[in-house]
């Protein structure tokens, strides 16, 4: 079937990214042009081979493109998916979709109204590491999981202008906190029963710098999801408890520890340990006979790229990915994290 031509409004950093690295890596969309109210970046564009548009209603006449990503500052996104899908333009948003969840249901409204198809790029779902997790977690091969820490921490403090600002959307909850939280709910298929957070501020900002957040689901699982741009010394990427076994992931690179229980713990037979100034048997290494130090498993892709499904959505009427009533369900949880460090209580479901 034909390519699908895509335009781009905002020619920022993931703007770029996306015409420069992800699509040109896909068979079936083509970068047609680039939109931006900054004449240096349309200026960048053009050197890197693509048409710019002298204004965003130029882009939105042009019948020679059939589809937009919008990768502009959070604030702007609804008012442009809308004038686009009503132009006639399938979107492609990157996230978070909105500012709250009540603008992205008038956009739902919007693209059922015009027929056209609305995705989120939510495209830490085809993290490496996202999906060792998920694969553990679906396995159970080192039994059902039962609590799960998922952390990003740098020290650099948020990034570039607008993100400081609470007007255009800016803070670390609707910035990484958007993917970390579509990856747990995508991974851990029930209902969240209870939330409670902590929002950070000590960088001065009128947003937040960074979040801790536990997350309960009815069932029994326990999550903590932590944000921090003030972490000179980061924690695992990721740390996982099941039944018989625990995982670490310590970065992007893949780095980590498996240990499986593979025998019975003989209590009576623990040799204490030095422990500080006394001894423990409750905090000494199971025996070799106990536990088992493994390889992660590979991670395994279930899914075909992001833009690969957007292609089939749109020509061959495939399910989504990225569904979203799932995203959707992470614009609330948002709000609800919001209003639990707002009001410093738990919010039960």
């Amino acid at each position: 079937m034909t390519t699908i031509k895509l335009d781009i409004i905002g020619y920022g950093g993931m703007g770029r990214y996306h015409a420069t690295t992800i699509i040109p890596k896909e068979t079936n969309i083509m970068v047609n042009g680039v939109y931006d109210i900054d004449p240096e970046r349309l200026t960048l564009a053009e050197k890197e081979g693509f048409r710019i548009y002298s204004s965003l209603s130029q882009l939105l006449n042009d019948t020679d493109s059939e589809a937009v990503l919008i990768a502009t500052p959070n604030d702007s996104h609804k008012e442009l998916a809308c004038r686009a899908m009503r132009a006639g333009k399938h979107v492609v948003c990157e996230k978070p979709v909105m500012m709250n969840s009540q603008e992205f249901a008038e956009v739902l409204d919007v693209a059922e109204e015009t027929d056209r198809v609305f995705m989120v790029h939510q495209n830490r779902r085809w993290d490496e590491d996202f999906l060792i997790i998920r694969q553990l977690y679906q396995t159970q091969e080192i039994g059902e999981l039962f609590q799960i820490e998922s952390r990003v921490q740098g020290a650099n403090g948020i990034p570039g202008d607008w993100r400081h600002l609470k007007q255009h959307g800016g803070g670390m909850l609707l910035d990484w906190g958007v993917h970390l939280l579509d990856q747990l709910l995508f991974l851990v298929d029930s209902p969240v029963k209870s939330v409670v957070s902590e929002l950070s501020y000590v960088l001065g900002d009128e947003v937040d710098d960074g979040f801790i957040s536990y997350i309960t689901f009815d069932n029994g699982v326990k999550s903590l999801i932590e944000v921090g741009t003030s972490n000179f010394i980061k924690l695992p990427r990721w740390y996982v408890k099941g039944y018989s076994g625990t995982a670490v992931i310590h970065d992007w690179d893949l780095s980590g520890d498996l240990v499986k229980q593979v025998g019975q713990v003989a209590h009576h037979e623990l040799i204490p340990v030095q422990a500080g100034q006394g001894l423990t048997k409750t905090m000494a290494p199971p025996s070799e006979d106990a536990a088992q130090r493994l390889s992660l498993p590979a991670p395994v892709f279930e899914h075909p790229t992001f833009y690969t499904n957007f292609y089939q959505v749109i020509r061959q009427d495939a399910a989504p990915v990225v569904k979203n009533a799932e995203v959707m369900r992470v614009m609330q949880l948002i709000e609800d994290i919001f209003a639990s460090a707002e009001k410093r209580a738990v919010i039960h479901y």
